[in-house]
């Protein structure tokens, strides 16, 4: 599996009031071809200006970016705009031209590049079949809903044939029903003509559903980067423990108590591991909290449970589950 991207030691610094400060400090990462690739982070964390970082719409202030290989920051503006057809871009406000229909718009980046207007048709109509709206055609985005505009905004990205697609925030804009739809199309597409796709995104729902890697984003710098099973398994930074662990609601009852999470997988979320504990030795814990989700197919959960106070019954407990197969971590007082 080749790179579509490298980045290497990329650096992008603003100028404001005479002042500069840095959104993006030496990142580092690259994204393969055919996977769908998320970048997470909070609001003002850097990730958009990373994904424009792809395609040249910002210029990098030190590092590099390279395309299948090729510097970006050598090309001609000629070249540059041969690599951009390559890489199409959806955004959270769909960006369709609400005086031209449904149609009309999936055909604009052909008519731009000069496809003559039997074959853009043809290629739009195929498009809208693709992403489920060729009966909406003659319609005109005013009369679409969320879900529908977003659709038609994929179905003209794709109309290019491009290698990449980049979502910025895609799905932002959408109830969590359309929210499911768009990624269920987003990733079926992606295995069925073998598409890259970048997706950005504040939401780890987001990244759970669809996403094979993706790399946390927090104030300018590359947190983590990995799989996403095991970043959710296992997060070693402190934003992607943010991000994939809710904040805890509870202190222990006692001082001396202690909390710790417990994260399980696959068939290990099938197993009574309580019950288990009560059995085996005797002793008990306190749940807290628990939830489960779905994370590229495979069933995932996460439980916070509240330890006795004494540190022998603590330990014991914690090798219990330890050696069970779980995920053990401490949980910080609020």
């Amino acid at each position: 599996m080749g790179e579509v991207f490298n980045l290497e030691h990329v650096y992008k610094n603003y100028k404001n009031d005479g002042k500069e400060f840095s959104a993006l400090e030496d990142v580092s990462l690259s994204i393969k071809e055919g996977e769908v690739f998320g970048i997470i982070g909070m609001s003002g964390a850097g990730k958009s200006t990373l994904v424009r970082t792809l395609n040249r719409l910002e210029e990098v202030s030190g590092g590099s970016v390279s395309f299948f290989g090729q510097d970006l920051a050598g090309l001609k503006p000629g070249e540059l705009r041969l690599i951009r057809r390559q890489m199409a871009m959806i955004f959270q406000n769909f960006n369709l031209l609400s005086q031209r229909t449904v149609l009309s718009n999936v055909m604009q980046p052909l008519r731009i590049a000069g496809t003559p207007r039997p074959e853009r048709k043809a290629k739009a109509l195929e498009m809208l079949e693709i992403v489920g709206l060729e009966d909406k055609k003659n319609e005109y985005p005013a009369r679409l809903s969320g879900g529908q505009r977003q659709r038609v905004a994929i179905a003209r990205a794709l109309a290019s044939d491009p290698k990449v697609l980049l979502c910025d925030e895609a799905t932002s804009a959408l109830d969590p029903k359309m929210t499911g739809e768009i990624l269920d199309l987003l990733g079926e597409i992606n295995r069925s003509r073998k598409l890259t796709i970048v997706i950005i995104t504040h939401e780890m729902s987001v990244v759970e559903r669809i996403c094979d890697r993706v790399a946390i984003i927090d104030k300018g710098k590359l947190a983590e980067i990995g799989e996403v099973e095991e970043i959710f398994r296992n997060p070693r930074s402190e934003p992607a423990r943010k991000l994939v662990f809710p904040g805890n609601p509870f202190d222990p009852s006692d001082r001396d108590s202690r909390l710790i999470r417990l994260v399980f997988d696959g068939l290990a979320a099938n197993r009574p591991f309580i019950a288990e504990l009560v059995e085996k030795t005797g002793r008990k814990v306190n749940i807290l909290s628990a939830n489960t989700k779905s994370v590229g197919g495979i069933g995932y959960g996460q439980m916070v449970v509240e330890l006795p106070p004494q540190k022998e019954e603590q330990e014991l407990i914690i090798q219990f589950f330890k050696d069970g197969g779980l995920s053990v971590q401490e949980v910080k007082r609020s």
